[in-house]
């Protein structure tokens, strides 16, 4: 199974980027989604996560910003973030919770001020 990112991008404060995550397989089943990211000089940091029930989790500092959703027909998770800010950029990586815990290549969002 591979998950792959993509939606990462240059974009100026205030703006909006939405990332996907695609996965090879069906995502019906999986027991949890979700976006970490890694700051240069930073720790990793959970983002947003959704359960297979679709009950959401987000970061405090994004909450009401970005919204984490999926798409079980399009095997597809995505993440819309809005009211960027500097402090947002990062590489983004989606994870994938099967038996195993899977990852994405990591997408690349910078914020500029």
């Amino acid at each position: 199974v591979q998950l792959q990112a993509s939606g990462g991008g240059l974009v100026q404060a205030g703006g909006s980027l939405r990332l996907s995550c695609t996965a090879s397989r069906s995502i019906s089943s999986v027991n949890t989604m979700g976006w970490y990211r890694l700051a240069p000089g930073k720790q990793r940091e959970l983002v947003a996560g959704i359960t297979g029930g679709s009950i959401t989790n987000y970061k405090d500092s994004v909450k009401g910003r970005f919204t984490i959703s999926k798409d079980n027909a399009k095997n597809t998770l995505y993440l819309q973030m809005n009211s960027l800010k500097p402090e947002d950029t990062a590489v983004y990586y989606c994870f994938a919770l099967y038996e195993v815990i899977l990852w994405g290549q990591g997408t690349q969002v910078t914020v500029s001020s």
